[in-house]
């Protein structure tokens, strides 16, 4: 697998890496038994809502730190709305790439970049918190990567049927019996939706 020499600074050189003890708000996306897990630790301007400190802690590979440290460096000294801006592309891009099927890590890192800046601006009543429909699903499969192309399972038109009901989640996927990639499809749609206490079982049919 080949790296970029800038994924290989910011691995073998985080930027921003540990705790903030006294920190405003932190963040946790991602789980060690999926193999990938990000917490950011942010202090933030009151009055000016720009990010004036961040860390971040990571458990998992090379990509996965390697994306942790550049989301801290695009993010600090934004305001929490253009560091919410930032997208899973940006943070890749600013790595000079990555392997199709490390992607993900750039999600992983983004998604606990938005985390933190939500709960942040709830805590505050500076935002209502998101409600959930189908529609909630349908966003969070568009942050699910297909490995092979490093692109995700809703723009390659793999979801066939996403459905809500009583609890359970109802997702419809077209992909072969013979795809190595199957089982990863499955635990990264399992890892972002379990999150959400609205689900209480999911229903993945492939």
């Amino acid at each position: 697998m080949e790296y970029s020499d800038k994924v290989k600074d910011h691995f073998l050189h985080p930027r921003n890496i540990g705790k903030i003890e006294n920190a405003d708000v932190s963040a946790t996306e991602g789980s060690p038994a999926c193999g990938d897990q990000v917490t950011l630790y942010m202090n933030v301007n009151p009055d000016t809502l720009v990010i004036e400190n961040i860390k971040f802690q990571s458990y998992g590979c090379a990509s996965n730190i390697a994306t942790g440290s550049i989301i801290t460096e695009m993010a600090i000294g934004k305001t929490l709305k253009d560091a919410f801006n930032i997208n899973w592309k940006d943070a890749a891009e600013a790595l000079d790439g990555l392997p199709p099927q490390k992607m993900h890590c750039s999600v992983l890192a983004v998604d606990t970049l938005q985390s933190a800046i939500k709960k942040y601006e709830i805590e505050r009543g500076l935002r209502e918190p998101d409600k959930f429909t189908k529609e909630t699903i349908v966003s969070e499969l568009r942050k699910v990567l297909y490995p092979r192309l490093g692109k995700d399972i809703v723009t390659l038109k793999m979801v066939k049927y996403v459905g809500y009901e009583e609890g359970t989640a109802i997702i419809d996927i077209d992909i072969p019996e013979f795809d190595s990639y199957r089982d990863n499809i499955r635990v990264e749609i399992e890892e972002h939706l379990e999150k959400f206490q609205e689900i209480k079982k999911i229903k993945i049919t492939m």
